[in-house]
């Protein structure tokens, strides 16, 4: 009888980007030169992967890719820590996937509220790994499940205790390559409508013909990919275009970031020829 049968419980999952990310940061500080642009260890133990790992073709050839990574995650959380001292106090992550800031870096901000912002199952999985790993969620960190084709990702984050009489840091990377240029635009007007002073820090993507030359066929396939598994990229944009948008949204300032800026900042004089791939800008604006 079907009211009898044991039905067995969907797993979990996170999302197959969220892993990958997680697992390039990790193989930064295994097979890359010090200094380590950022070190992260935590996201390979949540994700727990098989032996050989490292062998991954997504791992192996993907050098540009994993520095463009670590790069990101560190320019955005100097940027954290900066805004912090500057007193805010709120820190929000659009797409946070495995990120581990709050289990790292507590020790370099005052008191900080995080709100992680991503899919339902990813997460739910993250939660759990973080307690089977013996690393309890503190108090300060808020998860915030979204099915953004069916909720307001506004709404949810209100819901978990966001404070919207006080400014914020708003962090959203990986994300835009994969809205249409209408939920971008609405995105950033939703955000230009938080408290004066509250950051903005958000990647973009350049069209292939603005990529260096031996980017544009990596860039391609990732492409194909990303069509094949159901989730094309519809959104690239050049560094004028970003801006304009930010500034018909109602941000009060807002400046650029190319991989040269990121380049000069985080990889002068290293001993090895680790550099990040081009194609990814970073819009800084201010409400």
């Amino acid at each position: 009888m079907i009211g009898s049968m044991t039905q067995k419980k969907q797993t979990k999952e996170p999302d197959n980007t969220a892993v990958r990310t997680a697992l390039w940061r990790a193989l930064h500080v295994q097979v890359d030169a010090e200094p380590h642009i950022l070190e992260d260890g935590i996201g390979l133990k949540l994700v727990a992967p098989p032996d050989g790992w490292q062998e991954r073709p997504d791992m192996k050839y993907t050098q540009r890719l994993r520095a463009s990574v670590v790069a990101r995650a560190r320019l955005i959380e100097d940027f954290v820590v900066e805004q912090n001292q500057q007193g805010i106090e709120q820190y929000v992550i659009l797409g946070a996937g495995l990120d581990t800031f709050a289990q790292r870096r507590q020790e370099a901000v005052s008191p900080l509220h995080i709100f992680e912002i991503d899919q339902p199952d990813t997460m739910t999985w993250k939660e759990q790994r973080l307690n089977e790993i013996g690393l309890d969620v503190p108090d300060n960190l808020h998860f915030v499940p979204v099915d953004f084709e069916t909720s307001s990702w506004w709404e949810q984050l209100l819901a978990a205790g966001f404070n919207i009489s006080q400014p914020a840091v708003v962090a959203c990377t990986g994300v835009s390559l994969y809205l249409t240029e209408e939920a971008i635009v609405a995105m950033l007007k939703q955000l230009a409508g938080l408290v004066a002073n509250s950051q903005l820090i958000m990647s973009f993507y350049l069209p292939l013909e603005l990529l260096d030359e031996e980017d544009q066929q990596m860039q391609q396939m990732a492409e194909k990919g990303a069509r094949e598994a159901g989730t094309p990229m519809v959104s690239f944009f050049n560094p004028d275009k970003i801006l304009n948008l930010a500034r018909e949204a109602g941000f009060k300032k807002a400046k650029t970031l190319s991989t040269k800026d990121i380049v000069e900042a985080y990889f002068a004089n290293r001993t090895d020829d680790l550099v990040p791939a081009s194609g990814e800008v970073f819009l800084i604006a201010t409400i």
